[in-house]
This record gives structure tokens, sequence and C-alpha cells, in this order.
């Protein structure tokens, strides 16, 4: 098998709406898959939109928040390198991958929404045969990509992501500028979701998506089966 590009794509977005509080990216969304990426072969490239250092989420850095692979992360010292300095998004073309991963933490529900840079990079993905996949609140990323029709994307296809009980465990429904699964369903998804908290990822075709921090491991191993095909 030739060795797989996949591009990871971050958030930029450091500031938890007007709470004064900080976010980002939620460290295990990008730790477990990212060693599953690099574990079976493939080659990782993370951008974000802005580029350089992209902001953790401090509530992925408690102690609670801790896996096997968020340990890993902290003591290597490269993977800190290259969170410290990621690729500008717009300089990203889809010609270079093979497929593109989008992980989680509140931060792209603001600047990966509605990213014109974004949505034209995912579409493309697609026009190419080439899988997207997203995993907790990233499924924002979605939202707003459109078929050869001009349909939204994930207007009658199975997807899931962060559910509203979640948000509303983690006392953020007031804070977040949209609830994720209103607005998928809203697009006309088949949203799907297991019990909160419960490692759950779904594939329709192209597009992988899982629920939460607990599912980002089942979206890589999803992710690698495909591009394995």
């Amino acid at each position: 098998m030739s060795t797989k590009k996949i591009l990871v794509v971050l958030t930029s977005h450091s500031e938890l709406g007007n709470t004064g509080h900080k976010t980002g990216f939620w460290v295990e969304e990008f730790a477990a898959p990212y060693y599953a990426f690099i574990d079976a072969g493939a080659v990782v490239t993370v951008a974000t939109p802005n580029g350089g250092q992209a902001p953790i989420d401090p509530n992925s850095e408690t102690p609670d928040a801790q896996t096997e692979a968020t340990k890993r992360f902290y003591d290597d010292q490269t993977a800190q390198d290259v969170i410290a300095n990621t690729n500008k998004l717009g300089d990203m073309k889809q010609e270079d991958f093979d497929a593109i991963f989008y992980p989680g933490g509140h931060g792209p529900l603001w600047d990966l929404t509605e990213n014109k840079e974004s949505i034209a990079l995912i579409e493309s993905f697609l026009r190419a045969n080439k899988p997207i996949s997203s995993v907790c609140h990233a499924p924002s990323a979605f939202l707003n990509i459109k078929d050869s029709d001009g349909e939204y994307y994930i207007k009658d296809k199975t997807v899931t992501g962060f559910t509203n009980s979640e948000e509303d465990a983690v006392q953020l429904t007031d804070v977040v500028p949209f609830l994720l699964e209103d607005e998928l369903k809203k697009r006309g998804a088949d949203y799907q979701n297991s019990a909160d908290w419960n490692a759950f990822a779904v594939q329709d075709g192209l597009m992988i998506t899982g629920q939460n921090p607990a599912s980002s491991e089942l979206v890589a191993e999803k992710l690698l089966a495909e591009l394995a095909k």
C-alpha cells in the first residue's frame, strides 16, 4: 500500500464566546487519530485557518480528560512542534492528500463552520472521491458543504456529532453559537447518536463522523479502513 497522506484541520479559535474562558481543539481528538494515522504509516499534515500555533482547549488538559494517546502527545516534542507550527489552511490543496480529518473541541463552531477555504477544500475532496472525516464539534465543518446540485451534502446522509444533551452536560448550551445536533437535523441529515459520552461513529459513503471525544479513535479506524480499500 502506498503511503497515505492525511490532512488534519484544527481550529484557530481560542475564545469561548464572551465568557472570558479559552477554547480551541480537544487534545484527545487530535492525539488518538494522529497516532493511529502515523502508526499505520500515513504522513500527517496539520493546518489551521490562521497557521502557526493551534490553541488547545484547557478543559481537554484536565486529569480526567487524559488517555494513553494524550500522554503520548505530551511526551512527544515532534507532535508539540507540529501543533505550534501548523500550515495555513488556504495553502492546502486537495491534490496533495488522500483524506481530510477535522478534530473537535468547541473552536470549530466559530471558525470552521462558515470558513470559505475549508468548505471549498472539503468539496474538492468529495469531487475527487476522497474521504472526509470529523469528530465531536467538528462535523460543524460539514454543515455548509454542498453537492454538485447545490444541495447540502449532509442532506439525507447518516451523520453524528456532539449531542444537545452532551452540550448541556458541559453547561455550554447558552454559550455556543449554535447546537450542532440541531443544525445537522435542520439541513436534513439523518442524525444518529449513542448514549452520552459513549464511543460512536458512523460512515455514509465518503463521510465519516464521530459523536464525542471517546469516538475519535473509531473515526480514525474507519478512515484508515476506507483508505485501505
